[in-house]
Order: C-alpha cells, then structure tokens, then sequence
C-alpha cells in the first residue's frame, strides 16, 4: 500500500492530498522534520475544524447566512453596537445566560441572532435555531404519537437555541405550555437567545394571557439575561418609504 492510500485509509484526506507537496517544499526550503509534520498536522486540523463547522451550520437551520460585519448599523434608530459585539465574543453561552432582541418587524433582530448562531457554529457550539411556531407545531404534532419527550430534547440538547419570532402568532394553553417547558428545561442548562416584537409587559398575550404561566416563563429568563433593544421602521421597506419632498 502507497503512502497516499494509508492517509487515506486513516481518514487523513489533507494529508493525503498535500504529503507530496510538503515534502517537495520542506526539501527545497530546508524545513525540519518537526516543521514539515507540524505543517501537514496544522493542515488536517484546519480541513477537519472547516468540515465541523459546516456540519453544525446544516445541524443549525439557520435561515441565512449572517455576521455583524454585514449588518447594517446606520439602518435601526436604536441599537447598541458595543453590547452586540460584546455578546459576540459569547461568554453568555459559557453561562447558560439568554439574550432577547426585542423590536419591530424589520429592524435586524433576525440577523443578530443569526449572527451570533454562526459565530457559535465557528467555535463549534451544538446549535439550534427555530421560529417559535415552529417549535410549538413539533411538539404538538409529538404529543398524539407519545413521542413528546423525544421531540423537546430536540430543543433541550444544543448549547444554543434560538427561538425566533416569538410573539409574532398567538398560542393557544397548549402551544403557550409547550413553550414553557422549553424555555423553562433549558433554565441554566442551556443559551437562548429569543427574538420578539414585544416589550415584557405584553408577554401574556404570547403565552394565552395566563398571567402566572408568563410570570413563570419571564421568571426563569429574565434571571440571567441581556435584553437589547432595537428601534426604527422596517429595513425590508427602506426602498419605500418616501423621502419628504423639500418645499
């Protein structure tokens, strides 16, 4: 069996394919031994580290690639910059802590989320992201089949969930249990990041205005959480809006 065939045989693919190379080069350039290794070992880690990466992100179902550096900060009238950036270096995950983005339709709490979803991915987090329908909708759909608790692991596993558009559809006492029982089992066991269209005060009607049930929900969240508020008209309807004409 050929060098190449035995890297290959133990799954040392970038090995496999740069050995020649490498040594080409460490003779021309008088490389060490020890350099020469070193380079074909950084190489493999760097291959396998991409490849895991990718797995997490289709793992992910984020809805779109996103980072910071594409975000449009001039757009929203209010953000603050220095705190998403700061949670962008995710210390939150290592806390079991949560972020809410809360805001309008359109004003980019998608996108952070996104954001710091891949950031986690890059840095090998088990991630999840999902809409808050979503979530509600699978758990319903497991309870006829007796397969409830499987389907919240699904929810209660990754060291990062991300439940987007929570508020934006009502629940019924079911769906707004449902979600307790998410958000409540990853109570300091996991990070959340949720974004919502709206403000606290108003949670009830997310969680079929059953008072104690949204105590309850803000109680655990709330406790080790960063809340960042964004403000501004849609960024989808930026070409829309009419310019005053000056007179």
């Amino acid at each position: 069996m050929n060098l190449e065939a035995t890297l290959r045989r133990l799954n040392l693919t970038w090995t496999a394919a740069n050995v020649h190379a490498e040594m080409a080069d460490a003779g021309r350039l008088s490389r060490t031994h020890q350099e020469f290794l070193e380079r074909l070992l950084a190489g493999e880690t760097e291959q396998r580290h991409a490849r895991a990466v990718e797995r997490r992100l289709r793992e992910a179902r984020i809805p779109a690639r996103k980072s910071l550096e594409d975000f449009d900060w001039t757009w929203p009238k209010k953000v603050n910059r220095d705190q998403v950036r700061h949670l962008a270096s995710l210390r939150f995950i290592e806390e079991n802590a949560n972020v809410i983005f809360v805001g309008p339709t359109g004003v980019g709490k998608t996108h952070l989320a996104a954001a710091l979803a891949a950031e986690a991915c890059q840095r090998e987090y088990r991630v999840l992201f999902s809409s808050a329908a979503d979530i509600v909708n699978t758990l319903a759909e497991a309870i006829p089949a007796n397969a409830l608790g499987r389907a919240l692991r699904r929810y209660l596993a990754p060291r990062l969930l991300v439940v987007d558009e929570l508020g934006y559809l009502p629940v019924d006492r079911v769906g707004a249990d449902l979600l307790f029982q998410v958000l409540g089992g990853r109570y300091e066991k996991g990070a959340t990041i949720i974004t919502t269209n709206r403000a606290f005060r108003d949670w009830p009607k997310t969680f079929a205005c059953d008072s104690t049930l949204t105590s309850a929900v803000l109680d655990r969240i709330l406790h080790h959480c960063e809340p960042v508020l964004l403000e501004g008209r849609s960024y989808r309807l930026r070409d829309r809006i009419e310019t005053p004409h000056e007179s």
